[in-house]
């Protein structure tokens, strides 16, 4: 079960926007996604097969995340990934607008608002895990 307290101080960050976000706020989002992902059927599903180690690097703000995912199950921390499936590098708002669907990110790569370094692949399996974990973030708000 996701935490309510989390669902709450989430929902509040997103009223906020991304503009207004912090690096720790984003990490929040990290947290509901590794909770959600015990739970959500098509998320488990989308990443019982994967094995991917992704570094995030906020520019901005001088900032380093990353999130793995192997067997299912998903992990994530601050500082240095090792080996890296790819990397992603965004300033603060640019990141936080992905993390909480403001911000669709094939278009911030195509206009230059995010570099992508390593599998592209990769980076797209990526994008679709947050694209679940925020329908299944909608449902839960819905009940708050």
């Amino acid at each position: 079960m996701v935490d309510e307290s989390l669902l709450k101080e989430l929902k509040g960050i997103q009223e906020k926007g991304a503009a207004s976000a912090s690096a720790d706020e984003i990490m929040k989002m990290y947290e509901f996604i590794k909770q959600i992902s015990i739970e959500n059927e098509d998320l488990k599903e989308e990443l019982e097969d994967m094995d991917i180690a992704i570094q995030f690097i906020l520019t901005d703000v001088d900032r380093k995340s990353w999130m793995t995912v192997k067997e299912g199950v998903l992990n994530y921390g601050e500082g240095d990934v090792d080996n890296p499936s790819f990397t992603l590098s965004a300033n603060l708002e640019v990141g936080a607008g992905i993390m909480l669907g403001e911000v669709d990110a094939t278009s911030a790569y195509m206009a230059g608002d995010i570099t992508v370094e390593g599998n592209l692949q990769d980076a797209m399996a990526f994008q679709e895990i947050i694209e679940l974990a925020l329908e299944a973030y909608e449902d839960l708000v819905e009940d708050l």
